[in-house]
Parts: structure tokens; C-alpha cells; sequence
């Protein structure tokens, strides 16, 4: 299908390019998005979404990866998608739901979507700070199944499927309602990324090197200007965080997204910086890791701050009620994670396992 669609102005540059044909800026665009996720879910700042709304991006930058792994045969492309995404989420719902078990959770039999996580997996209140970032997953678990065919849809008319794919999540959001229970959560976390999975497949495509600059910006800034006025009239208990304002969200990622993507932001000087260089790679190596383990991190913190404050030279000489001091400690217990699990994705991508890529 997709073999025979031929992508030429977007091809990455030498410059942001790496040996093995990789998008530089892509990688280091989702090591800044892991790392505004953990910087929101201990500070929870609510212009975070405005500066860098995270989440469209990472969708986005799939998106793209996604309609180049098309270029191949389909099934192998899902069969190896699935695996990559389905292994670290066995290790991590085996360790949580040990956890949980010990906590007084009794599973039942939607057990099962711990093994295909197609609707929210289940768990106690204990774990919920932990099983919730599964929301991210379930979506993109779901787009990468659609891929073929949305894929296919896309490029039979672009620019009128881009349109439309705003469409379903603004008529739930003001005129249906989003349906209760997991098929709601389902929907509603879709349809709000949905047009940026789709800027993926544009990027990848080329389409968007083909929208001159001012038709980019008079599309994108009233996507953006219509995501900030539903934010303002529509508060989530006086707080105007897009994560609490799902058509805000959507409309502003859209935007957002839209122009990055076009302007394409370079790094060119990251390989002349070995550490930066380093810390991206080991972040795309280990993308899922991060995900997936941070709010167990940001957990954490919270008994180990309890007992540095029963040493008294640490009570003494550190801010132990700072958020800061849960942020820093957070990143040290992130990299504990990377080290005793990251390998799971090596093997869940047939490389060899490695503590650190």
C-alpha cells in the first residue's frame, strides 16, 4: 500500500539525520516531551500544555514514524509494534499488580486488558497514580492498529481528512456527550490526538512542506485561539489546565503541532555536545521505561522524603518540603528504573539487552 507513495520533500536532512536514517529532532523533540510529562506530574504547572503541550507532540512524532514503518508489508509492522509496546507493559502490569495485590486489590476478569490493554487495565486506589499514565498507551495502542487503514484514507485525500478528524471529538465534547466507562475514555482520548497522529502522516508525506508558511499560520493560530477561548470559558474547577479541558486540549495541540511540525526546529549542534547527544539517545532508547516508571518514581519520593527527614543533617542542610528535592529525587529513582527494566525493550525489539543503549 504504502510502497508505492513516494515521500520526497521531507525526507530529514544530513544534518538531522543519523547513520541509520533516524530524525534527530524527532528524538530529541520526545526526550523534551518525557521530560515536561514528569515536570508536570510533580509540579503540575498548568501553562506547561500552553508552552509544550507534550502529549500531541509524542502522538504527532509516532504518527510519522508509523506512516514510514508503513512503507512495509502491514502485519509485520503491527506484529512488531505490538511487541515492542506489549512486553514492558507485561513487566510493568506484573510488578504493579503484585504490588496492588499485596494492597488488597482482587482482580477480576478485565484482568485481562493488563495482556491487550484495548480499554483501561484495572487496579485498586493504591496503584491509580501509577495505572493511570496506561491512558497514553491504550491510545496509541489503537492508533497503531488504524494506521493501515487511516493511513490508506489519509493519503486518498489529505487536507479534507485532516479537517474532518476534528470533527467527532467537537460534536462529543458539545453536543452528544462522552459516553461513560472505559469505551468513553477510549474515544475521548483518540478523537482529542487524532488530528495530530494525522500531522504525522503529513509530515511524513510531505504535505506540510507543501503548506506555505502564511497558510500554516492562518490554519494553526485560530486552532490555537479557539483551544485558549474554550479554555477560558470552560474552567476545570477554576484551573484553565488543558488536561482537565479535553476540546482545549485538542484544538490547541492541533494548532501547536501543526506548526511545529512545519518549521521543524533543528538541533544541529547536539553532536557536538556528547552528553546532550548521550542523554537523548538513552532517552529514545528508553522512552517506554520513562513513561511507564516515572509516577512509580514520583511515588516513591514520597516515603524516602519521609525518612531523610528522620536524619538531621539532611533536615538541616536540604529544602525537604520542596517539590524541587521530589523532582530531582524523582529523576534518581527514573534512572534506577531505566537500569533494572530499559532492557525489556531491547528485547521486545530483538536487540541485545543492554543496561544502557
Amino acid at each position: 500500500m504504502a510502497g508505492t507513495h513516494r515521500r520526497t520533500a521531507a525526507s530529514p536532512s544530513p544534518a538531522t539525520a543519523t547513520a541509520t536514517g533516524r530524525d534527530r529532532s524527532f528524538d530529541v523533540l520526545r526526550a523534551v516531551a518525557l521530560v515536561r510529562v514528569v515536570t508536570y506530574h510533580t509540579f503540575e504547572w498548568p501553562w506547561l500544555g500552553y508552552v509544550f503541550p507534550s502529549m500531541g507532540v509524542m502522538f504527532a512524532l509516532a504518527g510519522s514514524l508509523m506512516a514510514r514503518s508503513l512503507e512495509r508489508p502491514a502485519p509485520a509492522v503491527l506484529r512488531s509494534r505490538l511487541r515492542r509496546l506489549l512486553i514492558p507493559v507485561w513487566l510493568f502490569g506484573l510488578v504493579l499488580g503484585v504490588a496492588m495485590l499485596l494492597h488488597g486489590w482482587t482482580p477480576g476478569p478485565d484482568v485481562l486488558l493488563w495482556v491487550l490493554p484495548v480499554g483501561d487495565p484495572p487496579g485498586n486506589a493504591w496503584g491509580e497514580q501509577a495505572w493511570a499514565v496506561l491512558w497514553y498507551l491504550r491510545a496509541y495502542l489503537w492508533f497503531v492498529l488504524l494506521s493501515p487503514v487511516l493511513l490508506r484514507l489519509f493519503r486518498l485525500a489529505p487536507l479534507p481528512v485532516l479537517a474532518l478528524s476534528l470533527v467527532p471529538f467537537v460534536v462529543l465534547e458539545t453536543v452528544s456527550g462522552v459516553p461513560d466507562g472505559r469505551l468513553g475514555g477510549a474515544l475521548s482520548d483518540a478523537s482529542v490526538f487524532l488530528f495530530c497522529w494525522l500531522l504525522g502522516f503529513a509530515h511524513r508525506d510531505g504535505v506540510l512542506d507543501r503548506l506555505r508558511v502564511p497558510g500554516a499560520l492562518a490554519v494553526a493560530a485560530p486552532l490555537m485561539a479557539a483551544g485558549a477561548w474554550w479554555a477560558a470559558g470552560h474552567p476545570a474547577d477554576g484551573s484553565f489546565d488543558l488536561d482537565d479541558i479535553p476540546l482545549a486540549q485538542a484544538l490547541w495541540s492541533a494548532g501547536f503541532v501543526l506548526l511545529l511540525l512545519r518549521f521543524r526546529p533543528r538541533f544541529d549542534g547536539l553532536a557536538r555536545r556528547p552528553v546532550a547527544d548521550r542523554i537523548v539517545t538513552v532517552f529514545n532508547a528508553r522512552a517506554v521505561t520513562v513513561y511507564l516508571w516515572h509516577e512509580v518514581a514520583l511515588m516513591a519520593t514520597v516515603p524516602l522524603i519521609d525518612l531523610m527527614w528522620e536524619v538531621p543533617a539532611l533536615e538541616q542542610h536540604l529544602p525537604l518540603d520542596s517539590l524541587w528535592v521530589q523532582f530531582g529525587i524523582a529523576w534518581v529513582l527514573i534512572a534506577v528504573a531505566v537500569v533494572s527494566f530499559g532492557w525489556v525493550e531491547d528485547v521486545a525489539a530483538k536487540r541485545r539487552p543492554r543496561l544502557l543503549p
